[in-house]
């Protein structure tokens, strides 16, 4: 199995997420792996880690995420692999819950999320969004 982070998707990556059937309530795993520093391209706020430039996003996002009808239902840092292998672990798991693809859409293509994307990216060495339909007893 090949593992590559990312911190944007490629273009043909989103036509086919978007582009699934909707069918209802959907939970996103976030696997996050941060820079050991943040990047901000104009060098501001270099005294910050990137799991600190991460923090400014994720509180953001987390309203975003609330006023479409969602949440975020875990955050925490990753601290151990009992089973598998990888070559480096992720820094952090995030579980976002969204009432539905399009709303989904509707915030990752928003002026609100464009606005904060900055911090996403100054933060962020690279990660992995699995999209997973919720089970019986959801």
């Amino acid at each position: 199995m090949k593992v590559v982070n990312a911190v944007f998707p490629e273009p043909t990556q989103m036509v086919e997420f978007f582009g699934a059937p909707e069918d209802g309530p959907f939970v996103m795993v976030n696997l996050l792996k941060f820079h050991e520093k943040a990047q901000y391209p104009d060098g501001s706020d270099s005294h910050l880690s990137g799991k600190e430039a991460y923090a400014r996003y994720g509180e953001a996002v987390r309203k975003l995420v609330e006023g479409l009808g969602g949440r975020i239902r875990y955050n925490g840092a990753v601290t151990g692999l009992l089973l598998g292998e990888v070559e480096e672990l992720w820094d952090a798991v995030a579980l976002a819950e969204y009432p539905s693809l399009a709303a989904f859409q509707a915030m990752a293509t928003s002026p609100e999320m464009h606005a904060i994307e900055h911090h996403r990216k100054a933060g962020l060495a690279g990660q992995l969004n699995i999209r997973t339909r919720p089970g019986p007893g959801f």
